[in-house]
Formats: C-alpha cells, sequence, structure tokens
C-alpha cells in the first residue's frame, strides 16, 4: 500500500519522502476522518490496498499530531507486523516521532 504525505516539512516526515510504501499491514478504518481536528502526516491511498478492500473510508489518515494540546503528540496507526520496522521510510518516521516528542 501507498501512503501520501501531506506534510513532508513537519519534524515528523523529515527524510521520509512525499510518498512511501507498506506491505501487510492491516489498515482499520473508523466511521469518520479524524482530519478536521488534527494534522494528517500520512494517509493511506486506498486505490493501492493489497489484497482490495472494499471497506473504504475515502480519506484514511494514519500519522497526525494533534496540535490544539500543548505536549507534543503523534499517533502512528501502524505496526501490526515486526517486518513492518525493516521499512526504511517507518524507522525514520519513528525515530523523528521520538526526537520531536521529547523537544
Amino acid at each position: 500500500m501507498t501512503l501520501t504525505v501531506p506534510s513532508p516539512a513537519h519534524p515528523v516526515m523529515k527524510n521520509v519522502g512525499s510518498h512511501f510504501t507498506i506491505e501487510n499491514e492491516e489498515w482499520y478504518t473508523y466511521d469518520k476522518s479524524p482530519r478536521p481536528k488534527v494534522r494528517v502526516l500520512a494517509s493511506v491511498d486506498e486505490t493501492t490496498y493489497s489484497p482490495a478492500s472494499a471497506i473504504k473510508m475515502g480519506d484514511h489518515p494514519v500519522v497526525w499530531t494533534n496540535e490544539s494540546f500543548k505536549a507534543r503528540n503523534v499517533y502512528i496507526f501502524m505496526g501490526h507486523h515486526a517486518e513492518l520496522f525493516q521499512n526504511r521510510a517507518v524507522t525514520t518516521l519513528f525515530h523523528n516521532a521520538i526526537l520531536w516528542a521529547h523537544q
């Protein structure tokens, strides 16, 4: 699956790129997108689901921060399989998130 990065300038997304690929991930769906209340850092391109799924959200954010809170926070909605941490974009994202939240 392809993830798009609408906020590549955010410190959490530094050196991740404007798109990256995740293999074999389980994506949850929710009743409405959090986008109106958060800053989306990455979202799933649902047209790239493999295997294809009839259940889609249309707007599917999976990494975001809620800037309305004083404390830095980042929600990373992936990580169901250990193999994911062999993905350079994912390890970069997690590394950046830890450094950014700690500042």
